[in-house]
């Protein structure tokens, strides 16, 4: 559990110099046992070391010297029901806080908006941070998709381990910049239902070796 600790700790300590986060701001979490590991509340990422890691069971018990990300609600909730999940990743990244301070879904202005499950990335309800409530307009963005937007707040995805959640991130927030610069010039043309279903059928097997 060590190593998994420090994993954790390398991939919270990315997310600044990746353009996904500054500060305290944000959390991450990876799954260990019947449980996960998770990010403290208020702390500097630079300034981590292993015992500052807390372990939450899916029951909510904690164990650890340190309050745990005041976000754990949906990261628990999110490994309770999806056993796919190893690893899940909020930032508040500069350009998905933009669109989701608007509220907007992103459309399939670009194929690779596929990386995430379906033909959008929706936009959750907005709830309070912290809240049962916020996780559960999270999952419910979130239904055969890695990735939503949280109204006025930020970015959340999911994947299968640590390095995949890092980099559904920072390709979540490239796609958010395109689109925030595509409707700068225009109306962005989207891809149709069919398009997208073709994409997402390429999908299944692209990057596989």
């Amino acid at each position: 559990m060590a190593d998994l600790r420090t994993h954790l700790i390398a991939t919270a300590r990315a997310m600044e110099p990746a353009g996904l986060n500054r500060g305290t701001a944000g959390n991450v979490s990876v799954r260990s046992g019947n449980g996960f590991l998770i990010t403290p509340t208020g702390m500097p990422y630079a300034t981590l070391i292993a015992d500052d890691i807390p372990l939450i069971a899916l029951d909510g018990s904690i164990q650890g010297q340190r309050k745990p990300s005041s976000e754990w609600h949906f990261h628990r909730d999110l490994y309770a029901s999806r056993p796919a999940v190893g690893a899940v990743l909020h930032a508040h990244a500069p350009f998905a806080v933009a669109l989701a301070c608007l509220r907007y879904d992103i459309p399939a202005f670009h194929y690779m908006i596929a990386r995430f499950g379906g033909d959008s990335v929706r936009c959750a309800d907005y709830a309070i941070f912290g809240s049962p409530e916020l996780s559960a307009a999270a999952l419910a963005a979130m239904a055969d998709r890695k990735a939503c937007l949280l109204a006025n707040h930020g970015l959340l995805v999911a994947g299968r381990d640590l390095d995949e959640a890092l980099a559904l991130a920072v390709e979540l927030e490239e796609l958010c910049e395109q689109y925030w610069r595509s409707c700068q010039l225009g109306q962005p043309v989207l891809l149709s239902a069919e398009e997208m279903a073709a994409v997402l059928a390429k999908f299944a097997t692209y990057g596989q070796q």
